[in-house]
Formats: C-alpha cells, structure tokens, sequence
C-alpha cells in the first residue's frame, strides 16, 4: 500500500513538473543596485515636482514673513529629503516650533 502511494505521488510530482512551462519576461525587470553607476533606460523619470500651499505652510513652519531670502533654495526642493521640511529635536533645540502643543 505504502508502495502504490510513493509511485502514484512520484507520478504526479513528475507530470506537474513537465506541465509547467518556463515562463521568461521579453524585457528583464530593473533591478535596483545591480549596477549602480548606470541609470537604466527604463528607470521611471520624475518630471515634475508640486508643491502646493500646504506644502509651503508646512515648509515655513516656525519662520516668520518677510521671509530671508536664504529660504529660495525650496523654489527648486524636489521630492528628496531635506531636514528643513521635517520636525527635529525636542525642547530647547526646536526653535521653530515642530513640536510645541498649542
């Protein structure tokens, strides 16, 4: 009994295996870090950046009008990361105001 089990599953296991057929993309996917001094042809392009007022309130959290015109470089902020967008420490080093509760 244990022998039919073994064949009639040895059966299976080796039809399945023939059945299924490889399966090969036409374009290989992007694999990031693969080669990192070579930006793909397929690589997705940001060409645009929006900043709405929200996100300009938020940017100038803390500074007060007439705004410095130090702050210019955020006319051309892209999606990256800046630590002049995101709250910092606590207490006395937040003196913009992130983290006070009104």
């Amino acid at each position: 009994m244990r022998m039919r089990h073994f064949i009639f599953s040895s059966i299976h296991i080796t039809l399945l295996t023939l059945m299924i057929a490889p399966v090969q993309a036409e374009d290989p996917a992007y694999i990031a870090g693969t080669n990192p001094a070579e930006r793909p042809a397929n690589a997705p392009v940001v060409t645009e950046v929006k900043k709405d007022a929200a996100w300009y309130s938020a940017a100038l959290t803390g500074v007060e009008q007439p705004y410095p015109a130090s702050l210019r470089f955020m006319e051309n902020q892209g999606n990256w990361y800046s630590p002049f967008t995101h709250a910092g420490m606590l207490g006395p080093y937040d003196i913009r105001g992130w983290h006070k509760s009104d």
